[in-house]
C-alpha cells in the first residue's frame, strides 16, 4: 500500500504538514520545503539526506516497502579488547585490565583513531629524543656539546625539550599505569610509567636542585640527570605501539572483504516490467530482482526465471559454476556467470550467508585471546617486586643511613626504579618479530603477528583444504579414453568443438587441452547447453553431445557398458565426460585438478614434524578420498561447508588439539579466523588473507614447515632478549639499592644506570639480528 503523501494534512495554526517518507518526521509542506515527486504525487523532506535517500529509491519509499526493511549490521558500533573479550564499550578508550587499545567488534572502515595519534606522538618523540642524545652522548662522536655550553645550559635544555614528551606524548602511558595501579593488574605500563615518571623527577631535582644530593651522585660539574633516557623509553614504546595497532587494524581487512563480496546495488524488477538499480540495503524480501552476466547475486534468493552457471566458490570452495534454473536456490555474493537470472529475494541484510560468515569471522576474532605476551608476563612478576625493592630501600635508608637519610633514602628509590626500567623491554618483542618477519618473506611465509608465530609453534594438527592448497585449483584435460575405431585426436577435437561455446572451467580445460594437443578445432553449431547433464550441437555436419550419464541415456544411449572405466577415472579423483557422436557412444574424456607437485614432500615434512593432517573440503567423497589416498593424509572430511570447518575446528580444540587451518578461499574465511593459526596460499582470495595469521606467497605448502621452524627459533630469540632486557637491570638493582654501601661505600652512578640500559638494549637488537640467519 502507498502513503497518500499528495495530499498534507491540514493543522491548527493554517498550516500544511506532511510526513518524511524516508525517516517519518512531520515536515512543513510549504513552497520552499525540500520536495519530489513520483508518479505524480508529491513528497516532502526533513533533510537533504532524506531527500537524497528517497531520488535513490523513490519506489522504496513512496510503496512503504521501506517498513519490512532489516538492517544489514547493528546501529551502534561496540568495542572490545582483544585480550579481555568480556570488556564491551559503547566508544573507543582502553582496557581497564591490560591498558591495550579497544578495538571495533566489526571494522568500521575508517582509520583507527589511536593510531593516528600514536603514529604523530611517535614521531615527535623521535624527532626530540636526537637532539637529548647528542647532548649526553656527544662526546662518545667526538662532539661534545655538553663541555661546549656548560653542565648547567645543558641539563636545563635537556628539561625544556623533555618536558613536553614527558607531559603530552607519554600522557596516554601514565593514564593506563595509573589504570593498573587502581585495577590491580600491574602490566607493562605500569613499569613504564614509574620508570618514566622516576626518570624525570629525578632529573627535575638533579636539575634545579642539586645541592641535595650527596657527593657520591655529583658527576663532573653537577649531578647526572635521566631526561634522554626518559625520552628514548617513550620513543621506543610508542614504535612498539604504532607496529601493533597496524597489525591489529589489518585483522578487520578480512570482514570489510567479506563485505565487499556483496555488490552495493541490486537491480529492482517491477511488476510492470520497469527495472532499475536500487541500493542494496533497500531489498527486502520478495523482491524481485535482475542478475545480469557477470554480476554478483545481492542476496540470498530462489531463481524464478533463467538458466546460467553460477560460481560459488565463495560458499564450496570448488572452482566448477553450478548450474542454475527455475526454483533453484542462489546465494548472496556470488558470481552469475553467463546467463541472465530473475530471482526471488529470501534472505536479506544480516540473514544472509554472507552476512552469517562476517559474523563468523568477527566472533572468532573475539574469541581467540591474543597472545599474553612474555614480557607482560614477566612485568607481572618483576613490576611489584621491583616497586618493593624501593620501598625496602627507602625505609632501610630512613633507619640505617647516615645524615641526610631522606636524601639518601630518595636517591635510593628511584635509583631502583631507574636501573629496573628496562627500556629494552619495547624492542624486546618487536625487534624479533620484525627480524622474523624479513627472514619469513624470503622463504615465502608472511607473518601478521606474534601470536601467529607462538601457536605455530605448539601445532599438533593441520587442516588443509583441497582446491587451490593440495591441487592447482585450475582443472586440466587428463584422459581422451576412445571406445569406437575414432581417433583420440578426432575424438578430442570433436569435444572441444562442443566446449567452445561453454563458460564452463571444465569446458575451458578440454578446449585449453585439445590446443595443447594439437587437435584441430572446428566450429560448432546448433549449439544448447542442456542444465545438469551437459551440451550438444554440429561439428562438420555430424551431430554430437558432450556430458554425464543423464546426457547419454537422455540421447538413448547405453552407457553402462563405459561406467567401469568412467569409475576408475572418479576414483582417481578426475571429473569422467562421455562423448555422442552421431547416435553412439564415441569416448570418455577425463578433467582433474592437478595435486601441487610439492604437496606430497610437504605433507611427508609435515608428518615427520608430528603433525596430524587432515583435508576438509568442499568437493565430493570419492574425489576428495582418491587426493587423500595419494598424499598420505590422515583424515577426509568432504563436502563441507564453511560452518562444518568452523565446527572441525571447534571440536578439535575442545579436544586439546592446537589447530593450524591452512586454505585460500573465501569459505575458509571462518575456519582461519577460528583456528589457533590460520595460513593462507597467497595465490587465494584477499579475504583469506586478510582471516589468516600467516600467509604463504605462491601457495607452496611447504611453506607451512618453514613457518613452523621459524616459530620455534623466534619465540626462542624473544625468550632470549627478555632475558637481556631484565638481567643487567636486575643485577644494577642491589646496587641501586645501596647494599654495597656499607661494605665499599659505593653507590650507583648515573654512568653504570645509562651502560645497563644501553648494553641491554644492544644485546637486545645483536640477539635479534641472528633470526636473518636461521635455516629454515
Amino acid at each position: 500500500m502507498e502513503h497518500q503523501h499528495h495530499r498534507p494534512d491540514v493543522v491548527s495554526d493554517g498550516g500544511q504538514t506532511a510526513t518524511d517518507p524516508v525517516c517519518g518526521m512531520t515536515v512543513a509542506a510549504g513552497p520552499d520545503a525540500r520536495r519530489a515527486e513520483f508518479s505524480g504525487k508529491t513528497f516532502y523532506f526533513c533533510s537533504t539526506k532524506c531527500e537524497t535517500a528517497f531520488n535513490d529509491d523513490p519506489w522504496f519509499y513512496a510503496s512503504g516497502r521501506a517498513r519490512d526493511r532489516k538492517a544489514v549490521q547493528p546501529a551502534g558500533t561496540q568495542w572490545t579488547c582483544p585480550m579481555h573479550p568480556q570488556i564491551v564499550r559503547d566508544a573507543p578508550g582502553t582496557c581497564p585490565i591490560c591498558g591495550m587499545a579497544l578495538e571495533p567488534m566489526l571494522p568500521t572502515g575508517g582509520p583507527s583513531p589511536e593510531l593516528a595519534d600514536f603514529t604523530h606522538r611517535m614521531w615527535i618523540s623521535a624527532a626530540v629524543a636526537v637532539p637529548l642524545i647528542v647532548l649526553t652522548m656527544g662526546e662518545l662522536i667526538n662532539f661534545p656539546v655538553r663541555a661546549w655550553i656548560g653542565h648547567r645550559l645543558a641539563s636545563y635544555i635537556e628539561f625544556f625539550l623533555a618536558t613536553p614528551i614527558i607531559l603530552w606524548a607519554a600522557a596516554p602511558f601514565f593514564r593506563r599505569g595509573w589504570d593498573s595501579l587502581q585495577n590491580r593488574s600491574p602490566n607493562m605500563w605500569t613499569l613504564i610509567s614509574l620508570g618514566v615518571g622516576a626518570a624525570y623527577l629525578y632529573s627535575i631535582v638533579a636539575t634545579f636542585l642539586p645541592g641535595l644530593f650527596p657527593q657520591e651522585y655529583r658527576m663532573g660539574h653537577g649531578v647526572g640527570t635521566y631526561f634522554e633516557a626518559a625520552v628514548v623509553i617513550v620513543a621506543l614504546v610508542f614504535v612498539g605501539q604504532v607496529l601493533e595497532l597496524r597489525a591489529r587494524e589489518r585483522t578487520g581487512d578480512a570482514i570489510r572483504a567479506l563485505l565487499d563480496l556483496a555488490p552495493k546495488t541490486a537491480r529492482r524488477v517491477l511488476a510492470d516490467g520497469t527495472e532499475y538499480d536500487a541500493p542494496l540495503e533497500n531489498i527486502v524480501e520478495g523482491d524481485w530482482l535482475r542478475v545480469r552476466p557477470g554480476d554478483s547475486v545481492p542476496v540470498d534468493a530462489v531463481v524464478i526465471d533463467g538458466r546460467s552457471s553460477v560460481d560459488e566458490s565463495m560458499i564450496t570452495g570448488e572452482p566448477v559454476p553450478v548450474e542454475k534454473g527455475p526454483g533453484d536456490p542462489v546465494t548472496g555474493g556470488t558470481i552469475n556467470k553467463n546467463g541472465s537470472l530473475v530471482i526471488e529475494a529470501r534472505r536479506v541484510g544480516a540473514d544472509t550467508v554472507l552476512a552469517q560468515i562476517v559474523e563468523m569471522v568477527a566472533n572468532a576474532r573475539r574469541s581467540r585471546a591474543p597472545i599474553q605476551g612474555l614480557a607482560d608476563r614477566v612485568s607481572s612478576v618483576f613490576v611489584p617486586t621491583v616497586v618493593a625493592i624501593a620501598i625496602l630501600a627507602f625505609a632501610a635508608w630512613m633507619v640505617w643511613g647516615p645524615d641526610p637519610a631522606l636524601v639518601f633514602a630518595v636517591a635510593a628509590a628511584v635509583s631502583v626504579l631507574i636501573i629496573a626500567c628496562p627500556c629494552a623491554l619495547g624492542l624486546a618483542t618487536p625487534i624479533s618479530i620484525t627480524t622474523a618477519a624479513g627472514r619469513g618473506a624470503q622463504a615465502g611465509v608472511l607473518i601478521k603477528d606474534a601470536e601467529a608465530l607462538e601457536r605455530m609453534a605448539a601445532v599438533d594438527t593441520l587442516i588443509v583444504d583441497k582446491t587451490g592448497t593440495l591441487t592447482e585449483g585450475r582443472p586440466k584435460l587428463t584422459d581422451v579414453i576412445s571406445l569406437g575405431d575414432i581417433e583420440q585426436q578426432d575424438l578430442l577435437a570433436v569435444a572441444a568443438a562442443l566446449e567452445r561455446g561453454s563458460e564452463h572451467p571444465l569446458a575451458e580445460a578440454i578446449v585449453e587441452g585439445a590446443a595443447t594437443r594439437g587437435a584441430e578445432v572446428r566450429p560448432a553449431s546448433d549449439f544448447q547447453a542442456i542444465t545438469g547433464k551437459g551440451v550438444s550441437g554440429t561439428v562438420q555436419g555430424r551431430k554430437a553431445a558432450l556430458g554425464n550419464a543423464a546426457m547419454m541415456t537422455a540421447l538413448g544411449l547405453d552407457a553402462s557398458l563405459a561406467e567401469s572405466q568412467a569409475d576408475a577415472l572418479r576414483s582417481d579423483g578426475k571429473t569422467a565426460m562421455f562423448v555422442a557422436i552421431d547416435g553412439r557412444l564415441a569416448g570418455i574424456v577425463a578433467v582433474a585438478d592437478p595435486v601441487k607437485a610439492s604437496a606430497v614432500e610437504a605433507i611427508r615434512a609435515l608428518h615427520q614434524l608430528g603433525l596430524r593432517v587432515i583435508m576438509a573440503t568442499g568437493d565430493n567423497q570419492r574425489t576428495a578420498e582418491a587426493v587423500a589416498a595419494r598424499l598420505g593424509i590422515d583424515d577426509v572430511r568432504a563436502g563441507v561447508l564453511p560452518e562444518d570447518k568452523k565446527n572441525l575446528i571447534d571440536a578439535l580444540r575442545r579436544d586439546g588439539a592446537v589447530v593450524a587451518m591452512a586454505g585460500d578461499g573465501v569459505n575458509d574465511a571462518p575456519a582461519l579466523a577460528a583456528a589457533d593459526v590460520g595460513i593462507a596460499m597467497g595465490t587465494g582470495a584477499d579475504v583469506a588473507v586478510e582471516s589468516a595469521g600467516l600467509t604463504l606467497l605462491g601457495g607452496d605448502l611447504m611453506g607451512v614447515v618453514r613457518a613452523r621452524r621459524l616459530a620455534r627459533a623466534t619465540l626462542r630469540n624473544i625468550r632470549q632478549n627478555l632475558f637481556f632486557a631484565f638481567v643487567y637491570n636486575a643485577a644494577g638493582v642491589p646496587v641501586a639499592a645501596g647494599l654495597l654501601y656499607p661494605l665499599t661505600g659505593m653507590l650507583l652512578s648515573p654512568m653504570i644506570a645509562a651502560a645497563a640500559m644501553s648494553l641491554s638494549s644492544v644485546s637486545v637488537i645483536a640477539n635479534a639480528l641472528r633470526l636473518r640467519r636461521v635455516a629454515l
